[in-house]
C-alpha cells in the first residue's frame, strides 16, 4: 500500500512523464524516419549548456526566467545549425550530430569543472529529477506543450520541412528542465523503436502505450526501492519497448504459421 505522501510525489511526476510523452512520441517517429536518431541527444546537451552558461553567469542568472529562455536560445542555434547541415551535408549529418553531441558535452563538464557544484548541476541535467517536479514545474510545459500537439495537428507538413527542427528544439529544452538528458533520448527512441515494424492504424497509440507503461513502472520501482528516478524509467522504458517488439513478433510468425496452414488446406 502506497501512503499518501508517495502518492502526492508520484502523481506530478507522471504527469511530468505523460507531458513529455505527449510531444516526443510523435517527434521520435520523426527522427527514426529522418535516421538522425543523435539529434535529440545533440539538442538536449545543447540545452542543458546554456542552462549552465545561465547558471555560472549571474548577471543572466537573476533575470527573469533565466533557466527556460537561454536553454532555449541555445537549442534553436543548434537545431537552427543542424537544419542547415542537412541541406549541405546529408551523408554525413549523423556523424556530424555525433561530433556535436561530443564536444556540447565537453564543453559543459569544462565550464562547471571549477565550479563547487558543477558535478551536482551536471548529474541533474543528464539524469534528470522527474520525482521532485511539483505541480507548479508543469503549467508551463503543459501550455507549450498543448501549442505544440496544436500546430502539428493542423499543420502536420511542418513535421516533414524545416519547422521540425524549431519544435524540436523548443520541446527538448523543456523536457530536459523537467526529465534530464537521457530520459528525453529515452522518451524519444524507445517507443518509436518499439512500433517501427508495427503496421497497423494504431501503431501512434501502441506507442504511447509502451512509453506510458515505461514511465509508471520506473516510477513505481524509483519510489519503493529508493533508485535513481531517471535510470529506473530509462530502464523500464526499454523493457516495455522489448517485449512489444517480442509480441510483435510472437503475433507475426503466428500469423504467417496460421496463413499456411490455410493455404496448405
Amino acid at each position: 500500500m502506497f501512503d499518501m505522501n508517495l502518492i502526492s510525489i508520484l502523481l506530478p511526476a507522471l504527469a511530468a512523464g505523460v507531458l513529455v510523452l505527449s510531444t516526443h512520441v510523435l517527434l521520435g517517429q520523426q527522427v527514426l524516419k529522418r535516421g538522425i536518431i543523435f539529434i535529440d541527444l545533440a539538442i538536449a546537451q545543447v540545452a542543458a549548456l546554456g542552462a549552465i552558461v545561465a547558471h555560472l553567469n549571474h548577471d543572466i542568472e537573476h533575470l527573469p526566467f533565466s533557466n527556460v529562455w537561454m536553454p532555449a536560445l541555445f537549442a534553436l542555434a543548434g537545431a537552427g545549425f543542424i537544419a542547415w547541415l542537412s541541406k549541405r551535408m546529408a551523408d554525413e549529418l549523423e556523424a556530424i550530430i555525433g561530433c556535436f553531441y561530443v564536444l556540447s558535452a565537453v564543453a559543459a563538464m569544462l565550464l562547471l569543472s571549477n565550479d563547487p557544484h558543477g558535478a551536482e548541476m551536471l548529474k541533474q541535467l543528464l539524469s534528470g529529477q522527474i520525482l521532485w517536479v511539483n505541480w507548479s514545474q508543469l503549467i508551463w510545459p503543459a501550455c507549450v506543450s498543448a501549442l505544440v500537439l496544436a500546430v502539428i495537428f493542423f499543420k502536420p507538413k511542418l513535421l516533414e520541412g524545416s519547422g521540425f527542427y524549431i519544435l524540436f528544439a523548443i520541446v527538448i529544452t523543456l523536457s530536459v528542465e523537467l526529465v534530464g538528458v537521457y530520459l528525453v533520448f529515452s522518451t524519444l527512441i524507445l517507443p518509436a523503436l518499439a512500433v517501427n515494424k508495427y503496421g497497423s492504424r494504431y501503431r501512434l497509440g501502441a506507442a504511447y502505450m509502451v512509453g506510458l507503461t515505461g514511465y509508471i513502472l520506473g516510477l513505481l520501482l524509483s519510489a519503493t526501492l529508493d533508485l535513481p528516478s531517471g535510470a529506473a524509467i530509462v530502464a523500464t522504458l526499454a523493457v516495455s519497448a522489448i517485449l512489444f517488439r517480442l509480441a510483435l513478433s510472437v503475433t507475426s510468425q503466428s500469423k504467417q504459421a496460421v496463413a499456411m496452414q490455410v493455404k496448405v488446406n
